[in-house]
Formats: C-alpha cells, sequence, structure tokens
C-alpha cells in the first residue's frame, strides 16, 4: 500500500498573540510542526506533504526535516481547501493520512491503527473528553454508527452536548478523497470548505466510517493558545520523567524536570529539582546532578557529581569529576577523570587532564591544561588580545598561585610555581618559581578621595 501523508499547517494562530508562526511555538524546545514531521516519518511514508501558508518562507526555513514537500495554502479557505492543494502531487491510489501541525502529540502507534484499514472505509481518530467547547461533534445515529461531524459554531443545543469530539486526524483512499473534496462547499458560517463535510459524504456512498480513540486524550490536543502550550508542555515532561524513573533515574522531583531533547542515562542517576537537560545529554552511571542546574549537548561520564547551580554547554566531562556549585562550562570544554571545577569557576575551549582541580572564582579560556595542575582563586588566562585568541598551555604538576594573569600566548612548564598575584607574560621554566610584583609601599601622604 502506498501511503501518503498530508499535514496541515498554514493556519496564522492569532490566539498565540504573536509574530511567530503558530506551528513554530516550541514544545520541549522542538517547533510544533516538527514533532508531526517526526511522527509521520515513524511510518515511512512514499510522500509527505505540509501544507504552509501565514509565516511562509519562516516556516520553511526554520524546520529542517528530509523528505517533505511544501505546498503553499495562499488563501486560508479553510482545511478542505488545503487539502486540495496536496492531492496533485498524491499518487492515485495512495492510502492518505492528514495530520495537524499544531497537534503535536500524536502517536505513530495510534496512527498505525488507521492506515490499515480495509480500503473502502474512512479511518476516523475521535476522542471523548469532558469539555469538548470548540471542537466538532461526532453525530451517530441510534446504532452508533457514525453520520456526520458538526462544526461547534454550527452545532444545534442537542449536538453540544455530545462528548465525543473530531480530531480532525483521518485516513481514506485517494480515489473517494478526490471526489469528495470536489463536492466541497463553503456554506457555512465561516465561508470556509471544511474537511469534516466528507464524513457525511462518505456515508451516502456507501463507505464504512471506522473510528478509533488515541491511548489519552492528550495526543489529540492541538494549540491554539499559550496556556494549551503550557499545559501539553507539562504533560510531555511528565511522560518523560515517567519514563527515566521506569529505567531507573531517581527524580527528587518529578513535577519540576525537563527534557527538551535526547537523553540517555546509565545506573543509578539521581537528578534534583529544577534540572533543564536540553539537546543531546548523555549521563553515565552513578551521575548525581544538583538543583538548578542547565546541561545542553553533553556527554558526562560515570560517578560525576554536578552540584546547584551548574551551567555545562558543549562539554565532556570525566569519570569521577566534581563541577560546581555555580560553575559555568561553555562550548569545546574537555574534562578527563577526576577534575576539580569548583564555584564561580568558568571554562571555555579547554582541556584540563587528570586530577586537576580549579576550585575558586577563575576564568580558563582556549588552554590546555596537565594532570595534577592547581590553579588558585582568581586566575585568569586572558585570551583575547581584541583581535585574535591565543591559547595558555600548563604543563603537569604545575601550581598557579591566586590572583594570577597569564597572559597569552603562554606557556608554564610542568612543576612550575607561579606566585600569587602575579601576571606572566613570557613562558615559565619546569620545576622553578616564578613570579612579578612590583615593590609593596605605602604613601604617607596620600588622602582618601571625598565627594
Amino acid at each position: 500500500m502506498s501511503l501518503a501523508i498530508v499535514i496541515l499547517a498554514a493556519g496564522q494562530g492569532t490566539r498565540m498573540y504573536s509574530d511567530l508562526p503558530k506551528v513554530l511555538h516550541c514544545l520541549a524546545d522542538k517547533p510544533l510542526i516538527s514533532h508531526v514531521i517526526d511522527c509521520a516519518q515513524q511510518l515511512k511514508p512514499d510522500s509527505l506533504q505540509v501544507i504552509y501558508g501565514h509565516g511562509g518562507e519562516q516556516v520553511k526555513n526554520s524546520v529542517r526535516a528530509t523528505g517533505v514537500t511544501w505546498v503553499k495554502q495562499a488563501q486560508q479557505l479553510g482545511t478542505g481547501h488545503a487539502v486540495q492543494q496536496a492531492l496533485p502531487q498524491v499518487d492515485g491510489d495512495s492510502k492518505v493520512l492528514i495530520l495537524y501541525g499544531d497537534v503535536p502529540l500524536i502517536s505513530a502507534a495510534t496512527l498505525q491503527k488507521l492506515i490499515q484499514t480495509p480500503d473502502k472505509t474512512l479511518a476516523l481518530l475521535t476522542a471523548v473528553v469532558a469539555n469538548p467547547q470548540g471542537y466538532g461533534r461526532i453525530v451517530r445515529n441510534a446504532q452508533g454508527q457514525v453520520q456526520a461531524i458538526v462544526e461547534q459554531k454550527e452545532a444545534t443545543p442537542a449536538q453540544q452536548q455530545i462528548k465525543e469530539i473530531n480530531t480532525g486526524i483521518l485516513a481514506l483512499k485517494a480515489p473517494y478523497l478526490r471526489p469528495f473534496l470536489q463536492q466541497l462547499n463553503n456554506d457555512n458560517s465561516q465561508g470556509e470548505y471544511y474537511l469534516t463535510d466528507i464524513i457525511a459524504m462518505a456515508v451516502d456512498a456507501g463507505l464504512v466510517v471506522q473510528t478509533f480513540q488515541p491511548q489519552n486524550e492528550h495526543e489529540v490536543m492541538g494549540i491554539n493558545n499559550r496556556q494549551q502550550l503550557a499545559v501539553l508542555e507539562r504533560h510531555y515532561q511528565c511522560q518523560r520523567a515517567i519514563e527515566l524513573m521506569q529505567q531507573g533515574v531517581t527524580l527528587r522531583d518529578p513535577a519540576r524536570f525537563d527534557v527538551r531533547g535526547q537523553l540517555s542515562v546509565g545506573r543509578d542517576v539521581e537528578i534534583d529539582i529544577n534540572v533543564i537537560l536540553q539537546g543531546k545529554v548523555h549521563l553515565g552511571n552513578r551521575v548525581k546532578i544538583g538543583a538548578n542546574c542547565v546541561l545542553r549537548d553533553v556527554v558526562i561520564g560515570d560517578e560525576v557529581e554536578i552540584l546547584p547551580n551548574c551551567v555545562l554547554e558543549q562539554a565532556q566531562v570525566g569519570d569521577g569529576c566534581r563541577i560546581g556549585p555555580f560553575a559555568r562550562l561553555r562550548p569545546d570544554t574537555r574534562l578527563a577523570k577526576q577534575v576539580h571545577v569548583g564555584n564561580f569557576v568558568e571554562i571555555k575551549k579547554s582541556t584540563v587532564d587528570n586530577l586537576s582541580k580549579i576550585n575558586h572564582l577563575s576564568y580558563i579560556g582556549d588552554s590546555q591544561i596537565g594532570q595534577k595542575v592547581n590553579i588558585g582563586a582568581g586566575t585568569i588566562t586572558c585570551n583575547y588580545d581584541g583581535v585574535h585568541k591565543h591559547q595558555t598551555v600548563i604543563g603537569d604538576e604545575a601550581f598557579i598561585g591566586s590572583d594570577t594573569q597569564l597572559i597569552a600566548p603562554v606557556k608554564v612548564g610542568a612543576g612550575a610555581t607561579i606566585g600569587a598575584g602575579s601576571t606572566i607574560t613570557r613562558d615559565t621554566p619546569k620545576g622553578k618559581l616564578t613570579l612579578s610584583r612590583t615593590k609593596q609601599v605605602t604613601l604617607d601622604h596620600w588622602q582618601k578621595p571625598k565627594k
């Protein structure tokens, strides 16, 4: 069977009150439309079309996905009109699956049921909800067979009491869908061509209308405003938290935890509150992450402890390291094994070898630091001359005294000691004490400035 998937994503989303097209608003740091595209691609369709309108090129340029054909709906004349734009590129006998770019949590398992129905069947995804306000209602006859879908604004008071709603997601063979779309008219309060009108046409044509239910109603919830976006965000995060706990992760409070990307974890991982994991994150065995930490695109080795209020981005942390509190690892930072990075330390584009310590109030940038190096509080690698970045190299077992400035490019020899308060502008020899201080003087006649 040939499968064609059409994703409707042309809506403006006026209730978002935003200059950003609705489908580009993010859930778990990923645009809504990207969630739907990723789900659709799990079904391995023969063609995948996204119908876009509002936002135009911004939508196309913001979503990077292979195998997608973008089709513009220049005039937004309703869902039926949107599907009409896609049909010229649909193979004659394909089964067509209609999805929506603002329904991000639909699952491939649910959609698989719709596309496996017989040829003379219109497969329709419905849901029974406590509050059906705003949704089209499923109208059934006395035998329980679907007869039609009535939109909220067209529904009678009795029909508005129906709790079963239309999700808009359906599957139907193209030879039946084409003539139904040609018969649509816009004789309704909105002046639009409703895709839902094809349900009654299918019934009149003798097709079977078979309904399916999602595993939970969050699968079919659409995003129309920021409140709904927040509800789905929290549901998504709750589900991820449950999955992680089932894998053996300890979450101090599952309600205060966010995964916004791809996470892989080892055994006996412990995560405190308000931790945000973004991009691709790997946590090794027995990793402990303190409260209020943000990790983006990082690889964390085994038995690493990250204390509260740390930010790590595009960094690699080796086994047994201890980070924080209040530390920042910037992109291209590589820590080997059992490295200590303490409070208010910032490291950028640097490698730090085994057992070295940078424990207090230091900036390390564009540096290579050897093994068993001790860097005192307040040390700065002065790596930028206003135009270019330069490298600092510190040999194994060097000791850098507090409040030292290393003016790059500069090399500190293995086993060297730099006296506290020094400004080092030239390479220093191995195993020697190097310091640079002016003579200490007291000026008896100096007076403190007054306002």
